[in-house]
């Protein structure tokens, strides 16, 4: 007897847990080839606009496409709380996530083991996963010289995989200075980040102090010194009759005049009232108008008008000011300063740049590129390595890269299973195969032997090489210290905690219910 209404489907059992493992999967092998120094680009676009992302960051893709699978959701899911979380390590989490529901397929289907089962021997190989990995961490915070090393190289790691591969070097050093500029906060908001079609992408720079995607007003004076800024939301546009929004009917145009006089009186007022502050600059959200322009200039009070929302929010933050709509009372508004405003080209445009700002942490990275999709990427990779950076910054451990870790956690998790007993130790070892996994497909995708790689990697670690990884450019053994491939401990820690986390989360399930689809009035 069917309880359900009509459209409604249930899958039971086998049918369920297939139907997870299946989307889960293919979500894995969709992004599998974008993993590592190796990995390719994907190319997508929008059926609604035809606009085209091309890109090989594990979230944007897995944000961009419309999935219909439960399982496969949950994926996008954890891709996106690991970019939230850590900003980089998107594509590894799905991964693995989906790598140890193969395990899992495999000892439930072929096997013949309870889900439950499974889900206790992965709880007690990814406890003896993490704590290997706990210990393998270093700690340099203690040496300024050497953290600002590790920072380096966990920038080129994170950098080596993405499309600022070729000129890594020059960007991990632009991002390791922007993030030490910040001390310690993870703030990122202080990092403007500018981008302008043209030149190629060692044209980027890091800029000290803010610069604002805007032009000065005409007749405003181009360039001040020790500016104080007022930042507003405010309306000035006075050649529209408005009062309060009424219609007006008058008997002649004498009395059209006076009404306009009488809004310019007002809008002099406002400009008086602005002026009154003792600013050198006026930044607003919305237009300024011709007349309030003029007025402001007469003051000798540069104004930048239509200043875009996060433009002015930034502008706030940076230069300790706070954004004003009423000015009856000056003493109590906030004002920005800043040591120099000038107008900079860069390319064709013209932009404002704030020099020696209040917070002395902000600054501005200006990249460059030859296409507009280019630098959208460019600004993807940039904000992977920033973010990983400021998390290292709070957070100071780190730990190799190039499958060294996964293949540390996968010797400790095979030592763990020889001392459980039952069914469990079979999904332990499967839990150690699935990490194995991660070496294997970086290799894969730089069309090496992963075989032959892997099963090398993994007799260097069991001799007591613990520092053994893949180089990728020679396509051999070497040690991951020497090469300076280096990623942070947090990442990696919450790579293996959301994948366990989330391939547990699917193997429990054995019913899906689909509710039955909205009916439109009348249809």
């Amino acid at each position: 007897m069917n309880v359900f209404a009509e459209e409604a489907t249930e899958e039971r059992g086998e049918n369920a847990r297939l139907s997870s493992f299946v989307g889960a999967m293919a979500l894995g092998d969709l992004v599998k080839s974008t993993l590592g120094p190796k990995g390719m680009n994907k190319i997508l676009q929008s059926m609604s606009d035809g606009s085209i992302i091309v890109t090989n960051d594990g979230a944007t893709i897995l944000k961009s496409i419309q999935l219909d699978n439960p399982a496969a959701k949950i994926l996008v899911n954890i891709s996106k709380v690991q970019d939230d979380e850590v900003g980089d390590g998107t594509t590894s989490v799905c991964v693995l996530a989906s790598e140890l529901l193969r395990e899992a397929e495999k000892l439930v289907t072929v096997s013949r083991i309870h889900p439950q089962t499974v889900i206790e021997g992965y709880r007690i190989a990814s406890k003896a996963a993490l704590g290997a990995l706990a210990g393998s961490a270093v700690d340099n915070s203690a040496d300024p010289a050497k953290f600002r090393e590790d920072l380096f190289n966990i920038a080129r790691t994170t950098l080596s995989s993405k499309v600022l591969s070729q000129d890594k070097d020059y960007f991990a050093n632009l991002a390791v200075d922007a993030v030490l500029r910040l001390k310690g906060s993870t703030d990122l908001e202080h990092i403007q980040i500018i981008k302008k079609v043209g030149g190629k992408l060692t044209d980027s720079y890091l800029d000290e102090g803010f610069i604002l995607d805007k032009q000065i007003a005409v007749n405003s004076p181009k360039r001040i010194e020790n500016a104080k800024i007022l930042i507003a939301n405010t309306s000035m546009d006075t050649d529209k009759i408005k009062i309060f929004g009424a219609r007006v009917r008058v008997d002649g145009t004498g009395k059209l005049a006076e009404l306009e006089r009488a809004e310019r009186e007002k809008m002099k007022a406002k400009v008086n009232q602005i002026a009154a502050h003792g600013i050198t600059c006026f930044v607003n959200r919305q237009l300024i108008y011709n007349y309030p322009e003029q007025l402001l200039a007469d003051n000798g009070v540069m104004s930048i008008e239509h200043a875009d929302f996060e433009g002015v929010e930034r502008l706030a933050l940076v230069t300790g000011g706070e954004i004003a709509s009423t000015f009856d009372e000056p003493d109590k508004v906030k004002i920005g300063r800043c040591d120099l405003i000038e107008e900079i080209m860069i390319g064709e445009d013209k932009l404002i740049k704030f020099s020696g700002v209040a917070a002395g942490e902000a600054c501005t990275v200006v990249l460059r590129g030859a296409t507009s999709q280019m630098v959208d990427e460019a600004e993807r990779s940039l904000h992977d390595a920033l973010s990983v950076l400021s998390q290292t910054v709070k957070e100071t451990r780190v730990t190799l890269g190039g499958g060294c870790a996964e293949m540390l956690m996968s010797c400790a998790v095979d030592e763990a299973a020889r001392t459980v007993s039952g069914k469990r130790a079979l999904a332990v070892e499967g839990f150690s195969r699935a990490l194995r996994q991660m070496p294997t497909i970086i290799a894969d995708n730089g069309g090496y032997d992963s075989s032959d790689l892997v099963s090398q990697l993994r007799a260097a670690h069991y001799e007591g090489r613990s520092d053994a990884g893949l180089d990728m450019d020679k396509g051999a053994i070497a040690s991951m210290r020497d090469l300076g491939i280096t990623e942070s401990f947090k990442l990696k820690r919450q790579v293996v905690v959301s994948a366990s986390e989330a391939s547990e989360l699917i193997l429990r399930v054995d019913n899906i219910l689909r509710a039955a689809p909205r009916k439109r009035e009348g249809h």
